[in-house]
């Protein structure tokens, strides 16, 4: 590593720690490289922030966060919530159980978990908390299960991986149900667990029957339709995964109208948002683009695989490295930023191990799902906190059971590889 790239990369390591947004912080870090590279034209600075924003893949972003916005108008939400009541209303710390089962659905129509862990912020909360639920413990549930929404398709997560190391969109979607599945399952066990040790209630003793089933499904049906219609569109050929972005768009829409609860003003609010949300993206991709640009340039990629190759002999010991570097780096830098910079490093140094490029996608997106719950700069955390009011410290102190099972449900990801692809396998 040269020492104008070193520098550079400490320019912009100090500016993410004074919480100087991510795009300015990486751009910062880069520009300094450019100045002290007289010899390298400054053009391709800007070239290489424009490129970076031009993949056709990436309009699937906008398309999937416009229709995760205009769901919240449509009144889609309640509908959902007052069925996971009906299914999960018997099981120990029922609107717990809620609350973990409610952001695995909205996963499949938002995409966004800073978004669902806002919302449920709101809305769930302050009724658990009513029910005689702490509020540490139902501020931490709602942060824990918003890591499921960019598992579960269509995870935006999943779009940018899928863009960067050129991997199928659809086929992590699959992956996705599992993988998203899977902590959904864990995680309302964790919370079974704990509410039936401290005698948290369940939201009814009625027994769950088939026209009380239906009466709650029925209204939830069609928003629940949405993610097997992107799956199965993607899956026979109808359309792309960006093309899905449209169709979502289009669904969202007509529920809306299905359903009288979106308006006009409402559709202009939700174009706004859809605005704002998707810039703060394209830029962290424009800068990522440029820092890229220099660390294949400074011929960081090949230099870095060559070293793993020669001193890290087992697939294994290569994925844990790779897990504990992911862990310390989600706990300070945003996660769509670190992977536009460090999945095209990993990426092809876990295919010269053979390591199949799902697996490891998914490995890739557990960890970045964790680090945005991780102190110091965990924003899932201070998100939930800063709408419940619960102090950071009281915060962690809760969560420990659950990031002890954020890493045995990411060492099950690492050490069995059908955890993430066998549902691929079954559809392709």
């Amino acid at each position: 590593m040269s020492d104008v790239l070193m520098l550079s990369a400490i320019v912009m390591l100090v500016l993410l720690f004074l919480k100087v947004p991510v795009y300015i912080a990486v751009l910062g870090g880069s520009m300094v490289y450019f100045v002290l590279n007289p010899d390298i034209n400054a053009v391709v600075f800007a070239q290489q922030a424009i490129i970076g924003t031009e993949k056709i893949s990436l309009m699937a972003i906008p398309f999937f966060i416009c229709a995760g916005i205009f769901m919240n108008y449509t009144g889609v939400t309640k509908r959902i919530m007052d069925f996971c009541e009906v299914v999960t209303g018997r099981l120990p710390g029922g609107l717990a159980q809620v609350n973990v089962l409610l952001s695995t659905v909205m996963g499949g129509l938002s995409g966004s978990n800073i978004a669902d862990a806002a919302m449920e912020s709101k809305m769930m909360v302050p009724e658990m908390t009513k029910k005689g639920f702490s509020l540490e413990f139902s501020s931490v549930v709602t942060a824990a299960s918003s890591m499921i929404t960019p598992l579960i398709p269509p995870g935006i997560a999943m779009i940018l991986y899928g863009c960067i190391a050129n991997v199928s969109i659809g086929k992590l979607f699959i992956s996705g149900f599992g993988v998203g599945g899977l902590l959904c399952i864990t995680m309302m066990i964790l919370v079974g667990f704990i509410s039936k040790k401290r005698g948290y209630g369940n939201l009814t003793t009625e027994k769950l029957t088939w026209p009380r089933f239906w009466k709650a499904f029925k209204p939830a049906v069609l928003p629940l339709l949405l993610p097997i219609i992107i799956i199965g569109g993607i899956r026979i050929g109808i359309f792309t995964a960006t093309e899905a972005g449209a169709v979502a768009i289009l669904y969202a829409a007509l529920l809306g109208i299905i359903y009288r609860e979106m308006h006009v003003k409402d559709m202009v609010q939700g174009l706004k948002e859809t605005v704002c949300s998707t810039a703060s993206i394209m830029l962290i991709v424009s800068a990522a683009s440029v820092f890229s640009w220099i660390l294949t340039k400074e011929r960081i990629p090949q230099t870095l695989t060559a070293w793993m190759l020669a001193n890290i002999h087992s697939k294994f010991v290569f994925l844990i490295v790779v897990n504990v570097f992911l862990l310390l780096v989600g706990m300070f830098i945003e996660g769509n930023a670190s992977m536009i910079i460090l999945v095209p490093l990993l990426a092809p140094i876990a295919a010269e191990y053979g390591i199949n490029e799902i697996q490891f996608a998914m490995i890739y997106i557990f960890n970045n799902a964790i680090g945005a719950l991780s102190p110091p700069m965990g924003t899932l955390m201070f998100v939930t906190c800063s709408i419940t009011k619960c102090k950071t410290a009281a915060f962690i102190k809760e969560a420990v059971p659950f990031y002890i099972l954020l890493v045995v449900n990411l060492m099950l990801l690492t050490w069995f590889e059908p955890f993430t692809t066998f549902l691929v396998n079954l559809f392709y």
